[in-house]
């Protein structure tokens, strides 16, 4: 099993920033891509950014430039870093952890974190 402990989001004002960690516990498989998904309320759970064991990085098309996705691989932590923060932003982020291991792939969420912008 793999356990997600998210920390950083809040309340932050139209163009600061926030940064995210999500620190995984638990057995991790070499291959596995950790990332950042939000959603907002009546709308569906996107990606935000994801990076992948290899370092291949991938965000949503809304990011443009203004987020960072970085992993530690030593201690299993991803880290969101997002700037220029907009009020569509607001919304739950949660941790993903996906993991290929004994031949099949698994997918891990954390319990979310609050991000509000304000204006």
């Amino acid at each position: 099993q793999v356990q997600l402990v998210e920390s950083g989001g809040g309340l932050v004002q139209a163009g600061g920033s926030l940064r995210l960690s999500c620190a995984a516990s638990g057995v991790i498989s070499s291959l596995n891509y950790m990332g950042w998904y939000r959603q907002a309320p009546g709308k569906q759970r996107e990606l935000v950014a994801q990076i992948r064991s290899t370092g291949i990085t991938n965000y949503g098309n809304f990011v443009k430039g203004r987020f960072t996705i970085s992993r530690e691989n030593t201690n299993s932590t991803v880290t969101l870093q997002m700037n220029s923060l907009e009020l569509e932003d607001t919304a739950v982020y949660y941790c993903n952890v996906q993991q290929f291991r004994i031949g099949r792939w698994s997918d891990y969420w954390g319990q979310g974190t609050q991000v509000t912008v304000s204006s």
